[in-house]
């Protein structure tokens, strides 16, 4: 068993005793060199991955035609994101473009893939979030500043090799099998999405006699079911909030919630009104909200009593015609989706859809006792399949987990990588 020592480091605790340790601004240098003309845009992602944004996607980012600070990178340069480090946004770029100033380029005569490998460890570990001051957790700055004052452990740089050669391997293997349960649930979401639209747009008898709709979005639908405008169907509620109205917030995962219980699911923190609550709308249990993000699938239901963002529109269910569970299946739908998206320019990401869009999307007068059958069919197959989904979460959660246990091991010598 080899020999340990204190390495006075908390989040550590015993190493090797052959290892040493070394200030960051005795270990690393800060690199900022300059663009070139045809350099793309690199970014570090939170699963390390080092790349030009083309490589995985545009969407999400801001782009700046300005590049004030803009830095070159090269491949193979060790990368720390400046704001998402805290998350494991650390890594070894594959790739030469050019960045802004949240990545630090850090040099080192070591290796790299050594200390990219402890930086993350370091990160999970909750270092980075204790050494930034941000008021928010994305806002965190974990800067040169910083690093440069943090304790390293520097083994032999034999056993920084035979570490990461061993860490490139477990982490492959480990990487393989998420990437195959990810897939699976891949499958099972466009399944579930499949099952979803087929049911709402075309019932449950995959024998019907179907007719033509009258509208582009659904073109054939079965032979009983009648074209309608939206407006014979829901109405709007112009309700300001009531006295007592507790505030509530749109979910595209929770649905219409109470922002309280919402913030305690979620850890996440909204906006609350304080004082005029006359710029609130009611809500009634039954009603459907529209919200923000609705050209996105977030027009939700809501089985609560409260009062809501003005910005939102709520609409009243005729429930002689409308069994409203099965519009909450019906408006998750990808056909009717991809229709209301048909309603906008959608100028920027997240505009807002109106009643206006609502409205030019017709919908069907279907018997509502086919509706509740339709609906409680989706309630019992969506929910086998949403606990088959969990599962396979779980299991990435559980791998992560075994990826981060592993490499926390090694790359502070609490167990020793076998020789190359």
């Amino acid at each position: 068993m080899r020999e340990m020592k204190e390495s006075g480091i908390e989040w550590i605790g015993q190493i090797p005793n052959d290892w040493d340790i070394r200030r960051g601004k005795y270990l690393f240098t800060y690199v900022q060199k300059p663009i070139r003309k045809d350099d793309e845009v690199i970014t570090c992602f939170r699963d390390g991955e080092v790349t030009l944004r083309s490589n995985r996607r545009e969407e999400g980012f801001t782009i700046s035609d300005k590049e004030i600070g803009y830095q070159g990178i090269d491949k193979g340069d060790l990368i720390v994101h400046g704001m998402d480090g805290f998350a494991g946004s650390i890594g070894i770029s594959d790739s030469r473009g050019k960045a802004s100033p949240v990545l630090n380029v850090l040099d080192t005569d070591e290796n790299k893939r050594f200390f990219m490998y402890y930086m993350r460890a370091a990160a999970w570990s909750g270092l980075f979030l204790s050494l930034a001051t941000g008021i928010r957790v994305r806002t965190c700055d974990t800067n040169w500043g910083k690093l440069r004052e943090v304790m390293y452990l520097v083994p032999s740089k034999d056993v920084q090799n035979r570490v990461v050669s061993f860490l490139d391997k477990k982490s492959s293997e480990i990487d393989s099998l998420i990437s195959c349960i990810q897939k699976e649930i891949e499958t099972l979401d466009e399944y579930k999405n499949s099952l979803i639209t087929e049911a709402v747009t075309r019932g449950l008898d995959p024998n019907v006699e179907l007719k033509d709709s009258g509208t582009k979005w659904c073109p054939y639908i079965p032979k009983n079911w009648n074209y309608t405008n939206p407006k014979a169907l829901f109405k709007q509620r112009y309700d300001r909030a009531y006295p007592g109205d507790r505030q509530l917030t749109a979910s595209q995962e929770h649905g219409i919630v109470f922002q309280d219980e919402f913030m305690e699911m979620t850890g996440a923190r909204v906006v609350t009104v304080i004082k005029d609550f006359s710029i609130l709308k009611h809500v009634e249990p039954g009603d459907f909200v529209i919200s923000m993000r609705s050209f996105q699938g977030g027009l939700e239901y809501s089985e609560n009593r409260g009062c809501i963002s003005s910005a939102y529109v709520m609409l009243i269910p005729d429930t002689k015609l409308v069994y409203p569970p099965f519009y909450r299946w019906f408006f998750k739908s990808s056909k009717y989706i991809n229709a209301i998206q048909s309603t906008s320019n959608l100028v920027r990401d997240g505009q807002a859809m109106r009643y206006a869009n609502f409205a030019q999307v017709p919908l069907f007068i279907i018997p509502v006792a086919e509706q509740k059958k339709i609906a409680e069919y989706l309630d019992l197959r969506v929910s086998e399949i949403n606990k088959v989904l969990k599962e396979k979460e779980n299991q990435i959660g559980i791998l992560q987990d075994l990826k981060k246990s592993i490499i926390y091991e090694y790359v502070t010598g609490k167990k020793e990588a076998p020789a190359v």
